[in-house]
């Protein structure tokens, strides 16, 4: 107390409002949930794939450990998922209509409503730092095609050759679906898109989601993964939400943000969830998958396809699980990976 003798009030306040600005107070344990697209996984696949979410969603986390924040949490376990060839995003990428790869992905901060994303961009792996780059050295919210590669090179954002993106699976899925012609193809066989939301401990709120669209669309096919309300949203206000799913359905009704504001109206995140897969599968007969956090650390996997994996670390303990009302649950400690 002798410190501050003699200072006069009004003095002693605005230091303590600089010191505020400076240390902001943590509020509560990170939190972090990562997908991996839903859909109808092969039995084979299931296990590596929900390894995968669980080491993205641990990095993502540990990420937040040593000094990063929402964003930087979520953008770290995106970019475990775009490198990694089994999930339909960076090196795993669906082919289009022409056996080529074009790529979306989006990420926002929930603190300041900052959003970059692009669209239908080709020669990338990593599209969500791509595209972090578009919301932190421009004044734009997406770059699409060849504006995106252009600023690309502009920023000296590294770019790989396209056969560095396509798969056996994926070039295998291209060419069945070229055989079947007009015979129908199950539409949940090709999941789609990798996601993840965050909450770090000073409140912030952050997504990012990323995907290499449907297998034999059309060239320029856009879905929902880079359209801020439909792929993702991230409010401090409210809470964060990434959907996966066939993008023309999510994209009419906002999927994201519908769930949102569900929250807003008093929902939890897992009665959020299910009220807006509820509504887009009796308006549109579509099925999807989200993951929902609250601006409190309250969160929920939820789809309704067969599956999707999905992972969330918070606290000391990691949660994970692929199959509907499937959870299983580790300490930390216990997980080497």
């Amino acid at each position: 107390m002798a410190l501050w003798r003699g200072f006069p009030l009004r003095q002693i306040e605005r230091l303590l409002k600089k010191r505020i600005q400076i240390f902001p107070m943590c509020t509560s344990n990170p939190v972090i949930v990562v997908h991996g697209g839903c859909g109808k996984y092969p039995e084979d696949r299931k296990e590596v794939c929900l390894l995968e979410v669980k080491k993205a969603a641990l990095q993502g986390y540990r990420r937040f450990r040593h000094g990063g924040r929402a964003l930087d949490m979520v953008e770290e376990a995106s970019v475990i998922l775009e490198n990694c060839p089994l999930f339909n995003a960076g090196c795993g990428s669906m082919l289009n209509e022409c056996g080529e790869v074009e790529v979306d992905a989006m990420i926002m901060d929930g603190k300041t409503l900052d959003t970059g994303a692009v669209a239908a961009v080709r020669n990338i792996a990593n599209p969500t730092k791509l595209a972090r780059l578009v919301m932190e050295q421009t004044n734009l919210v997406m770059l699409s095609d060849r504006g995106a590669s252009r600023f690309a090179k502009t920023v000296g954002f590294p770019e790989v050759p396209m056969e560095a993106l396509i798969t056996e699976h994926s070039r295998k899925r291209w060419q069945q679906n070229l055989q079947a012609a007009s015979v129908p193809v199950d539409p949940q066989i090709d999941h789609g898109t990798i996601g993840a939301v965050a909450l770090d401990s000073f409140g912030n709120v952050a997504c990012a989601t990323s995907t290499g669209g449907l297998t034999n669309t059309l060239v320029g096919r856009i879905g929902d993964t880079p359209c801020i309300g439909s792929g993702g949203y991230a409010d401090n206000q409210s809470g964060a939400v990434c959907s996966t799913g066939k993008g023309e359905a999510i994209m009419k009704v906002t999927l994201a943000r519908l769930i949102v504001f569900y929250m807003e109206q008093g929902m939890s995140p897992a009665e959020a969830a299910d009220a807006g897969l509820q509504y887009l599968r009796t308006r549109l007969q579509s099925y999807a998958g989200v993951i929902v956090l609250n601006n409190t650390g309250e969160w929920a996997a939820r789809f309704t396809t067969d599956n999707m994996p999905w992972a969330a670390v918070t606290g000391d303990t990691i949660y994970s699980g692929i199959a509907l009302g499937e959870v299983h649950t580790s300490a930390i400690e216990d997980i080497s990976l």
